[in-house]
Order: structure tokens, then sequence, then C-alpha cells
């Protein structure tokens, strides 16, 4: 698998439908189901901005998922320290490659590139119906160290 920094957002949006499609399912009175050209043009909008980086992951040539990832810069305040860490919006795997290492190997990417950029933390949240991702996430070491509830009134 070769994976490489992509700005491809017409591509970006096209793999977005493997993971959106599962945010659907698990909210649909939430989340709007795939809209390609809306989504293309989102990617296009943000592609190039700084603190975003979309990485693409192939194999033998096709593009089977990638990552959208976000360097955030959270300020000290007088309850926090402020810190730097790099946010994984997204990752998406074409569903014919699930299970097969690809996500773990995106990972590594991530983490690589966190520890190039001096960042040394690496956040991102799920779907807490999710429970694909969130073996996944355990599996690589990720703590939860914040809950996010709602009530609907």
């Amino acid at each position: 698998m070769q994976i490489k920094i992509s700005d491809d957002y017409e591509l970006l949006a096209r793999l977005n439908k493997h993971v959106h499609d599962i945010h659907v399912g698990l909210n649909p009175e939430l989340v709007k189901p795939h809209d390609y050209e809306a989504f293309k043009d989102f990617f296009k909008g943000i592609i190039h901005k700084e603190n975003y980086l979309f990485l693409l992951a192939e194999e033998a040539g096709e593009a089977i998922g990638y990552a959208w990832l976000e360097v955030k810069e959270y300020p000290e305040n007088p309850f926090k320290y402020g810190y730097k860490a790099l946010y994984v919006h997204q990752i998406s795997i074409n569903q014919a490659y699930r299970n097969g290492g690809y996500g773990t190997k995106l990972m590594d990417k991530i983490e690589t590139l966190a520890e190039e950029r001096g960042l040394t933390r690496v956040e991102l949240d799920y779907w807490a119906e999710n429970v694909d991702a969130a073996a996944f996430y355990e599996k690589r070491g990720f703590l939860q160290n914040k809950v996010f509830v709602h009530k609907e009134v």
C-alpha cells in the first residue's frame, strides 16, 4: 500500500462515501445522505488551507481510502494549558478493503506525521454506536478522556 498527500478534492469526495454511509446508518436523523457535488465543493474549499492535510491510500494504483487531518491549536486559558494536536476528522476505507490492515497503516502514517511536526497528541472522535471504530482505536492505544452526551427535547 502507498500513502501520499493528496489535493484531489474530487477523489476525496468519492472516497468519503464509504465512511459517510456508516455515519448516515448510525444517525440518519442528523447526518445527510452523501451528496457528491456538495462534498466536492466542501473539500475544494478547504483542501489548500495550511492546517488541513489529506492522505490518500492506494493499493496497486487504485485509491482505496483517505484520512482527513487537521493541525489544531488550543490556546491556553484560565482553565487549561494550551497545546497543539493532530486531529483526525475522518478515516475512510473502501468496504472491499476493510479489515485488511489499511486503516492500521493509515494510523501509523498519521502518528508519524504528528511526530514529524512535533505534535505529541493525536485526537479524534467517533459515534458511540460505531463499535468497529471503538474497537479499532482502543486496539491502537487511544484513551477516552471526554464523553459528549445529548438529550432530545
